[in-house]
């Protein structure tokens, strides 16, 4: 190998290295946090505050957006869990692009490079995102797309049910558990409903007493799983030489929150992965000049609203293939600008990052093929239409936007600074809980 090749291959690295060194922290602290909201937060305060779409609930989600991650993959994370805590999918989908556009540190990091006239631009857009979002989502957002959305969501309730309980029951009829017992109204957690012949057949097999004699004097819901009061000698008959036997004690909501950080680095892990590679070969290989030559050049004889419409068109199909995160994007942004690229597509492209190859493959996980389809399609609109408008409003006040303000960005590397503060907690606690919710997911039979 020439010393050529040897130099891309580190430079290839560096850049991939110093992008993980940039990300980890705030998507580690995202997911952190949304495993521990998804197992906290009580599905009743997040229906009642966000179970319908309205002013209040979109600055609720706004707030909430501001105030957390500015990781895509984290802010999919955190949407994905108000959707399965019952929000709508329009106060969902603006909490997304507002934990990834209305941050401090992308206004700090815009300012730096690109001057105060892009970070109000980038307000006014990112308030202006979100109204689109909820439109969009409220309006044009099929029905039976939006169920079978609800109901592989409702899928993913099993596993969370099986947690609290160690018994996976997924496969057993209800109906046939009340005819074995029309006597009693029994509350089970969602876990009963055994097939009457099996269980007929385990009772005939081991000559025992019939169920409801057994639980004669038990009281009727056990969702807590207290089997204590069970006769142990039926117990152990009714399941044979084979019995093991329950835990006693629920895990804690410590463990439980590791449990949903792992199981969602399982589900999305890859997609990250392949994400930073790709777009570390991308910046590495592909020169900004090349960059700069998908654009229209302000020289072009064309009308102003048209020149935007296709520069905000391929500023975000851009962004969908040279896409790091929120923040790490705005060097990006920063060079298109200076190859001659409108203001409206600056704008794009910045909000074009929820709208990245591995993020659709995210959303295709969380969501299913058809409601991913959708939500791309419609958040392709609402950015689309958000750029335009932050152009045509820019133009109409006169606001001049030049090249004096910008500079180049200096990434955070490896030396004391509040980056790599940051990681040397987030290192070591991510992989500590990590392992808990592993160690977790196995003791319930999970593995991942």
């Amino acid at each position: 190998m020439g010393s050529g090749d040897s130099n891309i291959v580190f430079h290839i690295l560096d850049v991939f290295f110093n992008m993980v060194w940039q990300i980890y922290w705030p998507l580690a602290f995202g997911l952190i946090l949304s495993s521990f909201i998804r197992n906290m937060l009580p599905v009743d305060t997040v229906s009642a505050h966000l179970g319908h779409t309205s002013v209040r609930s979109l600055s609720i989600t706004t707030l909430l957006g501001v105030v957390s991650s500015s990781c895509s993959y984290a802010a999919a994370s955190l949407s994905h869990t108000l959707l399965l805590k019952k929000a709508t999918l329009a106060n969902a989908m603006a909490f997304l692009v507002s934990s990834t556009n209305l941050i401090v540190e992308m206004f700090i990091v815009l300012v730096a490079l690109l001057g105060w006239t892009f970070l109000w631009g980038e307000i006014l857009g990112g308030l202006l995102l979100i109204c689109f979002v909820a439109l969009l989502f409220t309006r044009f957002f099929p029905k039976d797309v939006e169920q079978e959305l609800r109901n592989k969501l409702d899928s993913e309730g099993a596993p969370v049910a099986k947690h609290d309980c160690g018994m996976d029951m997924g496969d057993m009829h209800h109906e046939d558990h009340k005819q074995m017992h029309p006597e009693k109204e029994v509350d089970d957690c969602g876990m009963a409903g055994m097939h009457s012949e099996n269980h007929e057949h385990m009772h005939h097999d081991h000559g025992m007493h019939s169920h409801s004699e057994m639980h004669h004097d038990e009281p009727k819901s056990d969702c807590g799983m207290d089997m204590g009061s069970m006769n142990h000698d039926s117990h152990a008959h009714m399941h044979g030489s084979n019995t093991s036997e329950m835990p006693h004690t629920p895990p804690s909501k410590m463990t439980k929150a590791a449990g949903f950080f792992h199981m969602d680095l399982a589900m999305i892990g890859k997609e990250i992965l392949i994400g930073v590679v790709v777009s570390s070969l991308l910046i590495t290989i592909v020169p900004l000049e090349g960059w700069r030559a998908l654009f229209i050049s302000s020289d072009a004889n064309l009308p102003v609203w048209l020149h935007s419409f296709l520069d905000v068109i391929i500023g975000i199909f851009v962004a969908m293939i040279a896409y790091v995160c929120s923040v790490g994007n705005l060097l990006l942004a920063a060079a298109l600008w200076h190859g001659g690229i409108s203001f409206g597509g600056v704008i794009g492209f910045i909000f074009a990052d929820v709208l990245t190859i591995p993020m659709m493959r995210v959303y295709q996980k969380y969501y299913g093929v058809r409601p991913a389809k959708w939500m791309v399609g419609l958040l392709f609109v609402a950015i689309l239409l958000t750029g335009l408008s932050v152009d045509i409003v820019f133009h109409a006040l006169g606001f001049a936007v030049n090249d004096s303000s910008l500079r180049p960005l200096v990434q955070d590397g490896f030396g004391m600074n509040f980056t790599t503060i940051m990681n040397l907690i987030f290192i070591p606690l991510s992989v500590w809980f990590y392992r808990i919710g592993k160690k977790a997911n196995a003791g319930m039979g999970m593995s991942m």
